[in-house]
């Protein structure tokens, strides 16, 4: 038996069958999630600090951090600076018209 060619040319009239498209989305460009990736980070490296120096209140300072930049986050995006908010959705409108 003759084995087939996986890297065939298409034949024409052969139909390509593709999955629906994605809908377009902002990949979480929004204040709300900046802001919180910025506080977890300065907090997450408070707490590292606070473990390389063996500083223990420290390490629970930078956790407090990195607590405070959730509820931060979680806040502006009832505010509606997250994806999908009212805030978010004008300042993409403001945007896509410069």
């Amino acid at each position: 038996m003759a084995e087939q060619s996986v890297d065939r040319p298409r034949q024409q009239g052969e139909v390509a069958h593709l999955p629906p498209s994605a809908p377009p989305t902002n990949h979480g460009h929004t204040v709300a999630a900046w802001t919180t990736v910025i506080i977890v980070l300065v907090g997450s490296l408070v707490a590292c600090v606070g473990v390389l120096l063996a500083i223990v209140w420290m390490f629970w300072a930078g956790l407090a951090v990195v607590l405070v930049g959730v509820i931060v986050g979680r806040a502006l995006k009832g505010m509606g600076y997250g994806q999908g908010g009212a805030r978010t959705a004008e300042r993409q409108a403001g945007s896509a018209h410069h």
